[in-house]
C-alpha cells in the first residue's frame, strides 16, 4: 500500500510545490497556512510572526525599564519590520541603531548586560553573526564561569533571522544553530509560529543566561496564528508534541516544522501514525520528551535545513541511540541539507522538503 501511494503523492506535490516565500503569502491552503496552537485559554489576537516578535519586545521593554534594543537599522523598524514603532514608544535612548559591525554589536551588548541591565541585540542576518562569534562564544558564554559567578551578562539576547527564504543565496540562508549549541553557557532557541515566537522570546529576554534566538525569516509574514495578549512566556528547554502518533517520531524546529507537518499528513493518508515534536529550544534540548516518544514508536527521524554533517540532528541521533538502543525498530534517519554551501539556483533541491521527509518516514516503517 505504501509503494502504490507514492506516485499519486509525487504527482500532487509537483502540481502544488511547497515554496518558501518572504514577501508574499504561502502557496499552502488556508487550513495549512493557519497555525494550530496549544496556547492557554486566554485572550488572544491574530498576528503574523514578525508582529508577535515585535509584541514580545514591546512587553519586555514596558515591564523592564533597563531593557534596550539595538542593531543595524532597528530604529527604523528593521529590515524585516520586527522593531517597527518601538523607538517612537520607548525613545531613541532605548531603541537605537548601531554601526555595521557585528562584533561591535555583540561587545556592546555584553558590556551593557554585565551591569545587570537587559540587552536585546539584533544581528540583521544570522549569516553575519560569525564576525561576532568570538564575542559570543568566548566572552558572553564564559563570563559567569570564569568569574566564579561573581559577574555575569545573563540578561542578554541575540536575535537573528535565519534559514532559507527562496532567494537568499550563500549569505542570507544559513542555519547556524549547531555552532552555538556546541557552546556551554549559551541557550539556543528557534520558534515555529507566532505564539511560540512571542512566548519563547519573552522567556529568552528574561532568562539569566545569554540566549541566541534564531527567527525563521521565511515565516515572518507567512505564518499567522492566534497569540496570547499581554505578558506570555513559554518555558525554555521544553519540546512541544505538535501531533501525537504511534509508528514513528519526527523531530524538527523552526521553519522546518511546516515541512514536517505536511510530510506527516501524507504519511497519515497511507496509514502511518507520526508523532511530531517541535524541539523549540536547541540548547538545552528536551531529550526526555524525545526519548519517551521513541520508546513508544521505536523509530526516529530528525530534520533540519542545515548541512547533515555536524548538524544538531547528529547530537539528537547519538543521544537517543544511547538511551533507546533496545527500543529502536529501525536506524535513526537524518533528513537535512547537503554538505555544500547554501545554493541560490538549486535552493529547492537543497532544502529537505515534505516529499523527502515522507520518503524517510516510509523507509523507517518498512525497514
Amino acid at each position: 500500500m505504501l509503494q502504490s501511494t507514492k506516485h499519486s503523492l509525487t504527482r500532487r506535490l509537483h502540481r502544488t510545490p511547497f515554496t518558501r516565500t518572504l514577501h508574499s503569502a504561502s502557496p499552502l491552503s488556508q487550513a495549512q497556512e493557519e497555525e494550530i496552537d496549544d496556547a492557554p485559554a486566554a485572550q488572544t489576537t491574530r498576528m503574523n510572526l514578525f508582529t508577535a516578535i515585535n509584541d514580545a519586545m514591546r512587553v519586555a521593554m514596558d515591564t523592564d525599564p533597563s531593557a534596550v534594543l539595538f542593531g543595524e537599522d532597528v530604529a527604523f523598524g528593521g529590515v524585516f519590520r520586527c522593531s517597527v514603532d518601538l523607538r517612537e514608544q520607548f525613545g531613541s535612548d532605548r531603541v537605537f541603531n548601531s554601526p555595521l559591525c557585528e562584533q561591535g554589536i555583540a561587545g556592546f551588548a555584553i558590556g551593557y548586560a554585565s551591569t545587570g541591565r537587559t540587552a536585546i541585540a539584533e544581528i540583521q542576518f544570522a549569516d553575519y553573526i560569525f564576525p561576532a562569534f568570538d564575542q559570543i562564544v568566548n566572552e558572553a558564554a564564559k563570563f559567569r564561569y570564569r568569574s566564579g559567578s561573581e559577574f555575569d551578562c545573563g540578561k542578554l539576547t541575540f536575535r537573528a533571522p535565519y534559514g532559507a527564504v527562496g532567494h537568499g543565496g550563500h549569505y542570507h540562508s544559513q542555519s547556524p544553530e549547531a555552532y552555538f549549541a556546541h557552546t556551554p553557557g549559551l541557550k539556543v532557541v528557534m520558534p515555529r509560529n507566532p505564539a511560540a515566537a512571542k512566548g519563547l522570546l519573552l522567556a529568552s529576554i528574561r532568562d539569566p543566561n545569554p540566549v541566541v534566538f534564531l527567527e525563521p525569516k521565511a515565516l515572518y509574514r507567512a505564518s499567522v496564528g492566534e497569540v496570547p495578549v499581554g505578558d506570555y512566556v513559554r518555558n525554555l528547554g521544553e519540546a512541544e508534541i505538535v501531533r501525537s502518533g504511534t509508528d514513528v517520531t519526527v523531530v524538527g524546529w523552526g521553519a522546518q516544522m511546516r515541512v514536517l507537518e505536511e510530510a506527516c499528513s501524507y504519511a497519515e493518508e497511507v496509514g502511518i501514525s507520526c508523532e511530531l515534536i517541535d524541539l523549540q529550544t536547541i540548547s538545552p534540548w528536551d531529550a526526555d520528551t524525545i526519548e519517551h516518544s521513541v520508546r513508544k514508536t521505536g523509530r526516529l527521524i530528525v530534520s533540519h535545513e542545515a548541512p547533515k554533517s555536524g548538524g544538531f540532528a547528529a547530537e539528537i541521533s547519538s543521544s537517543i541511540q544511547e538511551r533507546c538502543f533496545l527500543s529502536l525498530e529501525a536506524p535513526i534517519q537524518r533528513v537535512c541539507g547537503y554538505d555544500t554551501p547554501f545554493p541560490l539556483a538549486f535552493e529547492s533541491h537543497y532544502v529537505p522538503d515534505s516529499l523527502k521527509n515522507f520518503e524517510a518516514i516510509k523507509h523507517v516503517v518498512d525497514y
